[in-house]
């Protein structure tokens, strides 16, 4: 249990693809013009991550080391296929904004990296772990993002819901701010490199300051159990 809470943990926050791991940022930047965009790129990578790592997990004993990351990047490769198509069947419009960037997840430094550093050489329950937790951080990072950029540019959270959610989802758009004209810095792409700044520059925040409470309590308890 305390294996996979280190899995959860490592991505999720210590080891977060987007925050510390850095990868990942021709989508992460290009995409997150709004929290919608984020959440479909985010889900359609985790559900690579997830389909990927236990694909190789599966295969790891079976391919020889000499051919390895060919035979991951063809794994890889057919699951993004099915997802990409898939979202033009069931999530056109959602599919038409993000474009190009749907089959670019086959060349995404984190599917890749974490098939070769974890999947490749764990059991399929730890692979799927991994998998997940650090789509999901992925994907976390890519809708808070959006919805950062999303409000200041914008005034909104969740427009065009309607392209990942369909016709009921048209009147979930929230405006925040009565005639806002908005910030056109935030949703061009020195808004998004601004907005990933500060999001790490949070995490680096709440970090040290877990840091220097640990330490604290650490040297605290030698000297009460002296005293």
């Amino acid at each position: 249990m305390n294996d996979y809470r280190k899995i959860a943990i490592d991505g999720l926050w210590q080891n977060n693809p987007a925050l510390v791991q850095i990868l990942g940022l021709c989508p992460l930047l290009a995409v997150t013009t709004n929290a919608v965009n984020g959440l479909g790129l985010g889900l359609a990578t985790m559900l690579t991550l997830v389909s990927s790592n236990v694909a190789v997990s599966l295969i790891r004993n079976l391919v020889k080391p000499e051919i390895r990351i060919p035979v991951f990047v063809v794994v890889i490769a057919a699951i993004v296929t099915a997802i990409e198509l898939s979202m033009n069947a069931y999530l056109h419009g959602l599919y038409k904004v993000l474009g190009i960037f749907i089959p670019l997840i086959v060349t995404n430094c984190i599917i890749l990296g974490r098939a070769e550093a974890f999947a490749s050489k764990n059991t399929v329950p730890r692979a799927l772990a991994d998998g997940f937790t650090m789509g999901l951080g992925f994907a976390a990072i890519l809708v808070t993002l959006g919805a950062m950029r999303e409000l200041v540019g914008n005034g909104t959270l969740f427009a065009q819901a309607h392209l990942m959610f369909g016709e009921v989802a048209r009147g979930w758009t929230l405006h925040l701010f009565d005639e806002y004209r908005g910030l056109l810095f935030a949703i061009l792409p020195p808004g998004a490199f601004f907005g990933l700044g500060l999001l790490i520059a949070l995490k680096n925040v709440i970090d040290t300051r877990v840091a220097r409470r640990t330490a604290a309590a650490a040297k605290a308890a030698p000297e009460a159990s002296v005293a």
